[in-house]
């Protein structure tokens, strides 16, 4: 017998079975859970006024939960752990991600998984609450206002486009025309602007001669600087 089998040998039988108490494995499952649920209500909170998938609240929950049953599991068997990081490396995840945001909670609930899975439930509450105030703060904080986005049906005219550009410029810092569509005599105008005095653009609008509609919508996608 060699040196690598005697370090082979001894490595093994220090970490294959490395046992944890029924009791402490309850005791982790259950702190996960309730740092699970406050992720869930974080979460729910913070896409109260955007699209909001229950599904995807409800598998952040449970991802922290299984994170946290792998390390566990990892934990007591060292030889066991070789196996599983062989097997979870085929598994491949296909679900688009189109929020950000829900990359950021993904990555939450995992890491919570394995703060409480390895024991460490300090880490997983200090990083929640810290990362709870962190989001919540740059939420609320103001780094620019939306644009508005105008649409003008109105009869087709030179004249008359040149009149609508005019209100336009007098009532708005900012505005970038998004559509000009023509069709059988009729004007579709769709325009980007930052506007101070809605009510009195669209009244003055609406008093011009040959314009039919006039709509001034806010919206709470991209922010133009």
């Amino acid at each position: 017998m060699n040196f690598s089998d005697i370090f082979r040998n001894s490595f093994l039988e220090a970490f294959s079975h490395n046992e944890v108490a029924t009791g402490e494995v309850i005791v982790i499952l259950l702190s996960t859970c309730v740092v699970a649920l406050y992720i869930f209500g974080v979460y729910r909170l913070l896409t109260r006024k955007t699209f909001y998938s229950r599904n995807f609240n409800i598998s952040l929950a449970a991802l922290a939960v299984i994170t946290a049953i792998v390390i566990l599991t990892v934990q007591s068997n060292i030889v066991l752990s070789l196996g599983m990081v062989g097997a979870l490396s085929i598994v491949r995840f296909r679900t688009a991600i189109k929020d950000p945001m829900d990359l950021v909670f993904l990555f939450w609930a995992i890491s919570v998984g394995i703060s409480c899975g390895a024991g460490m439930l300090e880490i997983a509450v200090s990083g929640s609450l810290i990362l709870t105030v962190l989001i919540f703060a740059l939420d609320r904080l103001p780094m620019a206002r939306a644009a508005m986005i105008l649409v003008v049906n109105a009869e087709a005219g030179r004249g008359q486009i040149e009149q609508i550009m005019e209100l336009v410029k007098k009532y708005s810092r900012y505005f970038k025309v998004k559509s000009r569509n023509m069709t059988s005599g009729q004007l579709d105008l769709v325009v980007e602007l930052w506007v101070s005095k809605e009510e009195e653009l669209t009244e003055q609008l609406s008093g011009l001669e040959g314009v039919h509609s006039v709509s001034l919508m806010s919206h709470d996608g991209e922010v133009t600087f």
